[in-house]
């Protein structure tokens, strides 16, 4: 585990030195900060043009929706190989050199890319819940930090296991699938509903399907002391393992049926 973990790190500083060596860029550390604090301007927008729903201010809605922003953005960031899988291994028959190596294929697939520019997501994500902290007068106990850094982790681990899935599937389609967006991008766009005015089916949907609930609102709910049982604060490390677990298993199933695209 040791020796793996040495060799990711490796893979990471090889790819974050070759990235450095364009003059540029830092170019796109500016452009996804500019998307990342633009991409909740309109909710912003809409609260001061309608004022609050209910109890919820903009503040609690930054604040769940930045622990979702920021466990994709950790994810995205440490495990970049399998969201450029499909395309880039798989197709392309690079896979097979994979294959040969005395390494684990999880390790080398997820340090395969690296992009320092997604580690601005994750930063920021942290620095919007601080803001939101703050602006609900909570403060920050070792035991709140505890739950935040509790739910970091578990989002991180469910959005590896997204990207893990969408490997696996990868083996029988051959190539990626659209769809698997909804699970990325476009599921912590739903963190901007408050819990409580969420339909049901989509509520059950991202608690029991996609534990998005359990990365983002409960862990918020607890630390903020919201009318919630403050134990769902406490099941994002799990709920996110237990995906991760999940999307590994078929991953395993996709590998062993594996047949060498060719070049």
């Amino acid at each position: 585990m040791i020796a793996e973990g040495k060799i990711y790190f490796k893979y990471l500083r090889m790819h974050l030195l070759s990235g450095m060596e364009y003059k540029g860029w830092w170019l796109m550390l500016i452009q996804v900060l500019t998307v990342v604090v633009s991409d909740p301007i309109a909710t912003v927008l809409l609260f001061s043009r309608f004022g609050n729903i209910g109890e919820w201010t903009v503040a609690h809605i930054i604040l769940v929706y930045s622990l979702a922003v920021a466990s994709f953005g950790l994810a995205e960031s440490l495990c970049r190989g399998f969201d450029y899988f499909p395309w880039h291994l798989l197709r392309s028959g690079d896979f097979d050199r994979l294959l040969l190596r005395p390494r684990s294929l999880f390790v080398q697939v997820a340090a395969s890319r690296f992009h320092l520019h997604r580690l601005v997501r994750p930063v920021t994500g942290i620095c919007a819940a601080g803001w939101a902290l703050g602006e609900l007068g909570v403060s920050l106990t070792p035991g709140r930090l505890g739950i935040l850094a509790l739910a970091l982790t578990g989002g991180c681990l469910m959005y590896c296991g997204v990207f893990v899935l969408t490997s696996g599937l990868a083996f029988f389609t051959i190539k990626g699938l659209d769809w698997i967006y909804l699970l990325t991008n476009a599921s912590y766009q739903i963190t901007r509903c408050p819990e409580p005015y969420m339909p049901r089916a989509l509520k059950s949907v991202f608690s029991f399907v996609l534990p998005m609930l359990f990365i983002s609102f409960y862990p918020a709910a607890t630390v903020c002391g919201w009318d919630y049982p403050k134990w769902l604060g406490f099941l994002s490390l799990p709920a996110g393992a237990a995906f991760l677990g999940l999307s590994l298993l078929i991953w395993r199933i996709g590998v062993r049926h594996y047949k060498s695209t060719g070049s």
